[in-house]
């Protein structure tokens, strides 16, 4: 039995958001692999996936202007779209903090915690899905997933944050990679963000 009224579109918005948010995370997870050739193209597919993303979560305000009755409480739908929305600006950031600063080959730390990146936001998706079902269960399960690996993350980020002082290390390489690590673990703090709106939203209509 559903408890939330019907709305499919909103459910269907918020889940194309969290598809193109995976999208992006396997796009950045390749583009600290890549050799700087091909670098530019994977940060142009970031972008447009940026672009979709931004173009769905302003169809979501405008659907919230026009619609009376809504399957959540409208600030809800607002605050779970934008923080989604966040994610993808921060993927793109990354991507783009890559070009700009003509970086060199990645360190380890940074390709590890964007494939943390890229399973917090798997996580994300079964959520936003399981939200629709009304399977509070299931959203809080990836609930759960998402901390923890916000958790390894913080980790990952301080370990190898610390290395980048290591030996004498060239001081622009340290300014460069510190700004993509802390852009790394700022989005995987909003992916707990995001995570948090969900939990709320399904112990509120559980």
């Amino acid at each position: 039995m559903r408890l939330l009224p019907r709305d499919e579109k909103f459910f269907d918005l918020f889940s194309a958001v969290a598809t193109f948010t995976v999208e992006a995370a396997k796009l950045l997870q390749e583009l600290l692999r890549a050799d700087s050739q091909r670098r530019m193209a994977i940060v142009d597919q970031i972008k447009r996936l940026e672009h979709q993303a931004d173009q769905v979560t302003h169809d979501v305000v405008t659907r919230l202007d026009r619609v009376f009755i809504t399957p959540l409480d409208r600030e809800d739908i607002h605050l779970l779209a934008s923080r989604l929305d966040d994610v993808m600006d921060l993927i793109d950031g990354t991507a783009r903090r890559l070009l700009v600063f003509h970086a060199g080959k990645a360190p380890e730390g940074a390709v590890l915690i964007a494939d943390v990146i890229g399973k917090a936001v798997a996580e994300l998706q079964v959520g936003v899905a399981a939200l629709e079902k009304n399977k509070g269960g299931t959203v809080l399960a990836a609930c759960v997933q998402v901390k923890r690996m916000e958790e390894e993350g913080d980790s990952l980020y301080h370990e190898w944050l610390a290395r980048l002082f290591d030996g004498q290390p060239d001081p622009l390489d340290v300014i460069k990679w510190k700004e993509i690590y802390d852009n790394l673990e700022k989005t995987l703090d909003t992916i707990e963000d995001v995570a948090n709106v969900l939990e709320s939203i399904s112990i509120k209509h559980a």
